[in-house]
């Protein structure tokens, strides 16, 4: 499976462990490079830049032939760690940044001067442009099946869209299972794919048993958009907690959100509050199951090891 991304990251396999809040981690991500595929993290995974530093030594430590690793930055201003996670990433070095949410300038600028590459997650076409008129060395398609924050296009719609008016290879986010998943995206003209909500029910993964669960139990009907968690439309698992709570912003919300002056701190407090209950809910035993997934979950059927979950993805 030769591809523009394999040649870039120098893999096995043209696959990403895509970067998921809480739930990917050092073992995980070894285990990708293992599997002849690139595995990468948020950094904001890691509560210290010495955590974060010590997490990079330990992937160095462990790169296989094969396989490579890559970090996660949100490049906007609600992100006040960002400057210090770039700082590290360049000084210990790794193998590609994915940035999100933010313009990447000063990301590729760094990036590149140490040599690590730089993808960046777009939903647009306008977005993708500015991009790749940045430096991104590629384009990561964030689609309408994606897990979490997702885009409004369908993956066909957004890979063709893409590869007809871009240079740099275009990698889709979303939507992808198995290995037929795969072989479609690949189809519409994309170099590789980025792979998250299968990995959520990994042995190797830092969740509960029952989110990891609850991604075998559950599949692509289960899952809902929801405006609870962060302020913007996000996937979750349709639990009935979820259920129960709804899945729209509440009355004043709505009402705050229409004043210029206060939609911004309403935003970061929903931001707040969604993302406290985001990490109780997947770290620790409460009735509050608000899980982020995405419809890929429909091929989830057991609580595996990475390795075997690659081993799904690509056999």
């Amino acid at each position: 499976m030769q591809t523009k991304l394999t040649q870039l990251l120098n893999i096995k396999y043209p696959i990403i462990q895509a970067p998921m809040f809480l739930v990917s981690n050092t073992a995980m991500v070894i285990e990708a490079m293992k599997g002849g595929i690139a595995g990468c993290i948020p950094a904001l995974n890691y509560r210290t830049l010495d955590e974060l530093r010590a997490a990079i030594k330990e992937l160095k430590a462990a790169k296989v032939e094969g396989g490579s690793f890559g970090f996660n930055l949100i490049v906007n201003k609600s992100n006040i760690k960002y400057k210090g996670q770039l700082e590290v990433l360049c000084e210990e070095g790794c193998d590609f940044i994915i940035t999100s949410l933010g313009s990447p300038e000063e990301t590729i600028r760094q990036a590149h001067a140490v040599g690590i590459k730089v993808f960046c997650d777009v939903t647009d076409l306008k977005f993708a442009q500015k991009v790749e008129s940045l430096g991104a060395d590629a384009a990561i398609a964030v689609n309408n099946e994606a897990g979490g924050h997702r885009g409004n296009y369908s993956p066909e719609e957004l890979i063709k869209l893409l590869t007809s008016n871009l240079k740099i290879p275009v990698i889709s986010a979303g939507g992808v299972g198995c290995k037929a998943d795969i072989d479609k995206m690949i189809g519409y003209g994309a170099e590789g794919v980025s792979v998250g909500s299968p990995f959520i029910a990994s042995v190797e993964a830092n969740v509960t048993d029952e989110y990891k669960q609850a991604c075998v139990d559950y599949g692509a009907k289960d899952i809902v958009m929801t405006q609870r968690i962060s302020g913007t439309p996000c996937t979750v698992i349709n639990t009935p907690y979820v259920q129960k709570i709804g899945t729209k912003e509440s009355w004043l919300e709505s009402v705050l959100n229409k004043n210029k002056k206060l939609k911004k701190w309403v935003k970061m407090i929903r931001f707040s509050i969604g993302m406290r209950a985001t990490e109780n809910a997947a770290t620790k035993a409460t009735y509050k199951t608000v899980w982020v997934a995405g419809p890929s979950i429909e091929y989830t059927k057991a609580i595996l090891p990475t390795k075997d979950i690659i081993a799904k993805l690509v056999n």
